[in-house]
């Protein structure tokens, strides 16, 4: 399992990768978790954690409440007695396990988007699962004994977030994808100026990586070199 560690000692583990990546977050005294990938992983999921040693977790933070990031949010809660924090916006979603629908940011995606909305709905459902913790903007951490915090990104959906460790590592979610060496531009967005914004508020802190939910890490400089671009080509876009 891929792991990093922060100056502080702080380790981010990734625990699951493929179609969702997952990721825990330990100082050797708490736990937490970060999303719970798809529902067909869980058992993969439960090993991963049998290897660790992991027997509670203290608080499971969801990104957001699409279903390859919160489908098993109400296994973790029940056999690992986790908390449950998601953004505000997005609570109704997890307590009745529906999903925001994505939108498409290129022809391609937006094809898939109109051709099975229906069915992804349909077939997208998860278990409900009750949250613990609601915020809106920022939510420290270090009650949990962590130098790190979450912060809202909203643009992939309304409610997204971002984990910030040490002011070094950031999980981003899907605000970002490390699919493509040459982008970081997620291929779903409900509002991709909203996630340009958001972009702009991770560069603000000091991490020099930032690993997505989908793909490997990116670093510090492609950010901000996509970034740049994505602006132009937006700004250009809305004035065509």
């Amino acid at each position: 399992m891929r792991n990093w560690t922060t100056s502080s000692g702080n380790r981010i583990i990734q625990i699951l990768s493929g179609r969702s990546n997952v990721f825990l977050l330990t100082n050797g005294k708490a736990d937490i978790l970060v999303d719970t990938g798809p529902g067909f992983m869980w058992g993969t999921l439960q090993k991963r954690l049998d290897l660790l040693k992991i027997n509670k977790i203290d608080l499971l933070i969801l990104t957001h409440s699409h279903f390859d990031h919160a489908a098993n949010a109400a296994k973790i809660k029940e056999k690992y007695n986790a908390r449950v924090i998601i953004h505000e916006s997005e609570a109704g979603y997890l307590t009745t396990g529906d999903n925001i629908l994505p939108a498409g940011t290129n022809r391609v995606t937006k094809l898939i988007v109109r051709t099975f909305a229906n069915k992804f709905r349909s077939v997208a459902l998860y278990q409900p699962c009750k949250y613990d913790y609601t915020f809106d903007e920022k939510f420290e951490l270090t009650d949990f004994g962590f130098n790190a915090y979450l912060i809202h990104t909203p643009g992939h959906t309304s409610g997204s977030v971002s984990v910030i460790t040490d002011n070094e590592i950031a999980l981003v979610g899907d605000t970002m994808f490390g699919v493509f060496p040459w982008t970081v531009f997620p291929p779903f967005a409900s509002d991709p100026y909203q996630m340009l914004k958001s972009w702009k508020k991770l560069l603000e802190t000091d991490c020099r990586m930032f690993i997505p939910s989908h793909g490997t890490p990116n670093k510090r400089e492609l950010v901000e070199k996509d970034l740049l671009r994505q602006t132009n080509k937006n700004s250009y876009n809305s004035k065509s």
